[in-house]
């Protein structure tokens, strides 16, 4: 592993000045919360090389998933994304000024809305898809392919039981 990481030295200092705690789960716990910090910054460089913050990134990537029409209501768009509608407005609205999406009724009833993502949007949210999968390859590299798919169980695991 090499040269003692920021994590190690406070784990050390915690554990002279609080001998009667086990501080063990900062191995983990302190660890990933940095290394999450740091890979959204990672990752929020590559969507600013395509002009998108994360929230547009986020509501044209989950359009764009969804396979022709594209097409979701605000609610599912929501649901998809796990932020608050006031949020999804928000995110929306800046994907419709710049013509990445576009607000329709929905079929059959007329009250309903739904959000469309435009062809300029679809080449938009593919180009910068194609770059996010490379960055996220190059982000993983570290690790041999077991690594991953063993890092992944784990993660996977750790999510289902905290229910994230």
């Amino acid at each position: 592993m090499g040269m003692t990481d920021h994590v190690s030295t406070v784990m050390a200092q915690w554990e002279r000045e609080r001998p009667d705690l086990d501080v063990s789960p900062q191995a983990v716990i302190a660890r990933l919360h940095r290394l999450a910090l740091r890979l959204t910054d990672e990752l929020v460089t590559v969507y600013a090389q395509h002009g998108l913050g994360e929230g547009e990134f986020d509501v044209l990537a989950t359009l764009r998933r969804q396979g022709a029409p594209y097409a979701l209501t605000p609610k599912e768009l929501g649901e998809q994304t796990m932020v608050s509608s006031g949020a999804v407005t928000k995110r929306v609205d800046r994907c419709v000024a710049q013509g990445w999406v576009a607000r329709g009724r929905r079929d059959g009833d007329g009250r309903g809305r739904r959000i469309t993502l435009t062809e300029s949007g679809r080449e938009l949210i593919d180009a910068a898809f194609t770059d996010h999968i490379a960055n996220e390859h190059r982000l993983l590299a570290v690790f041999t392919a077991a690594e991953r798919r063993s890092l992944a169980r784990l993660l996977e695991k750790w999510a289902d039981e905290a229910g994230a």
